[in-house]
């Protein structure tokens, strides 16, 4: 796909099925999102994949964060977060750890060079034939969301995509 093409017909898919990328396309989307421009060549980046039942552990903090925010929520509730968390085929949580001891590059500095990173990811899955979804939400702000992924409590979780084949596609 021509690269205007790529961003001039890529759009945020509205649901997603089976299969999720392949070990090779998510190995040339991963390339693709490490080619990002960054400053000072810190890679502040972090790629978390979470398939099949690598998902378990994420969906059940998003829904145990989701449930101390709203102490209400019943069971029911719980379930079915979790079953939203886990519905996606494969989900790439996109993480950005900063340096803080690096004064010559700013940490919005660093979080915006993991947002170009995920851009460049988001161009590869659809020049691959796959959906994506871009989400956070206040999931991506939870500590214990965080470290389900191994991240720390000061690291950003700047995306939590979800990735897979299209099922339906929002204007």
């Amino acid at each position: 796909m021509e690269l205007f093409d790529a961003i001039a017909t890529r759009s945020t898919a509205a649901r997603l099925t089976e299969p999720g990328p392949s070990p090779e396309h998510l190995d040339r989307m991963l390339e693709a999102a490490a080619r990002a421009p960054d400053h000072g060549r810190l890679r502040p980046w972090r790629f978390i994949v979470l398939r099949d039942a690598d998902r378990e552990p994420f969906a059940n903090a998003v829904a145990e964060a989701r449930r101390a925010r709203s102490p209400a929520m019943s069971e029911e509730q719980v379930e079915m977060q979790r079953e939203k968390t886990r519905r996606s085929p494969t989900i790439i949580v996109v993480g950005c750890s900063v340096d803080p001891a690096n004064a010559k590059v700013p940490e919005i500095e660093q979080v915006i060079a993991t947002g170009a990173a995920v851009e460049n990811l988001l161009l590869a899955a659809h020049d691959l034939g796959y959906g994506v979804m871009w989400k956070t939400g206040p999931a991506a702000y939870d500590s214990a969301v965080k470290a389900a992924v191994g991240l720390r409590p000061q690291d950003h979780i700047v995306a939590i995509l979800h990735v897979g084949k299209r099922a339906a596609t929002r204007p």
